[in-house]
C-alpha cells in the first residue's frame, strides 16, 4: 500500500491579472522505503507539489493521503507522520545544537528528559556529538543540514521531505548527505521525497524520478530507466528530452566546512 497517494492534485493561484495554474492535476504514488526524486524547470510546479503534500499549502482540487491520512480533512495527523527540512532551514542563531534539538523534541510532546536523550542519539546518529555545546552560526554549511536533518527526524517520521537538501555544499559535504539519507532508508525503511536541481544527485540517491513540468507529471521511471527511455547517455540529457528545457542553475556558492 502506497504511503503517499494524489490524485488530480492541483493548485490555483488567484493573482491581480487572474488565476495561475501552478499545478494543475498531480497523479502520484510513493512506497514504503523509496526514496523519489522530484525533477522539474523552474515554475514547473514541483516546489508547490512538495508544500501540499507537508500540508503547508492547501490544495485547490484532487486529492491525496499522506502516511494513511487525508491531506485536506487531517492535516494534523499527516504532520505527525512526516519530517520536512526545507532548503533554507530554520536554526537560531542564539541556540545551541543540543537546545535546538531539545526543542524539537519539546515540540512534539516529549518531557525533557526524553527530548534530551533524543538529541544524543540524533547527534550520535548524525555526526553532531562534538558540536552539541556549539552555537549554530559556528557551524559550517555541511553541520547545519546534518542539524536541520537531525531535526526533521526528531520524532521518527514515515516519511522524510527534503528540499533542495544539498545546495551550497562542497561535493564531500554533499556526498556525506547522500549516505545519510541512504541510512534513513536502509537502516529505518524511512520513505525519502525530495527535490533537487543537481542531477548527478537524482541520478545517484533517487530509486524512482518524477519529471514535473506545466504543472504535471510528463516523465516517471528510475534514473536508469529514463536514460534508457529517451536513448539517452546521461540524465542532463534524458531532462531536455522530456522538458526540452535545462534544470535551473543550482546555487554552487562555496561553503567553508
Amino acid at each position: 500500500m502506497p504511503l503517499i497517494s494524489t490524485a488530480g492534485l492541483a493548485r490555483t493561484f488567484m493573482t491581480r491579472t487572474g488565476p495561475v495554474e501552478a499545478v494543475r492535476g498531480i497523479d502520484l504514488t510513493v512506497g514504503p522505503g523509496e526514496i523519489v526524486g522530484l525533477l522539474g524547470p523552474n515554475g514547473a510546479g514541483k516546489t508547490t507539489t512538495l508544500r501540499m503534500l507537508t500540508t503547508l499549502l492547501p490544495p485547490t482540487g484532487g486529492a491525496a493521503t499522506v502516511a494513511g491520512h487525508d491531506l485536506v480533512r487531517d492535516p494534523a495527523a499527516v504532520r505527525r507522520r512526516i519530517g520536512y527540512v526545507a532548503q533554507s532551514g530554520g536554526l537560531d542563531p542564539q541556540e545551541t545544537v543540543r537546545s535546538e534539538l531539545v526543542t524539537q523534541g519539546r515540540l512534539y510532546g516529549m518531557n525533557r528528559a526524553r527530548a534530551t536523550a533524543r538529541a544524543e542519539e540524533l547527534a550520535d546518529d548524525l555526526g553532531l556529538t562534538d558540536l552539541l555545546d556549539r552555537r549554530t552560526p559556528a557551524l559550517s554549511g555541511g553541520q547545519r543540514r546534518r542539524l536541520d536533518l537531525a531535526m526533521g527526524l526528531t520524532h521518527r517520521p514515515e516519511i522524510l521531505f527534503l528540499d533542495e537538501p544539498t545546495t551550497g555544499l562542497d561535493p564531500g559535504s554533499r556526498a556525506d548527505l547522500w549516505a545519510l539519507v541512504r541510512g534513513l532508508r536502509d537502516e529505518h525503511g524511512t520513505t525519502v521525497v525530495l527535490t533537487t536541481h543537481y542531477l548527478d544527485e537524482a541520478d545517484s540517491l533517487a530509486d524512482r524520478l518524477v519529471v514535473v513540468d506545466g504543472g504535471t507529471v510528463v516523465a516517471e521511471d528510475s534514473p536508469a530507466g529514463l536514460k534508457a527511455a529517451h536513448g539517452a547517455a546521461t540524465l542532463q540529457d534524458a531532462f531536455l528530452a522530456v522538458t526540452g528545457r535545462g534544470p535551473a542553475p543550482a546555487d554552487t556558492t562555496p561553503v567553508a566546512v
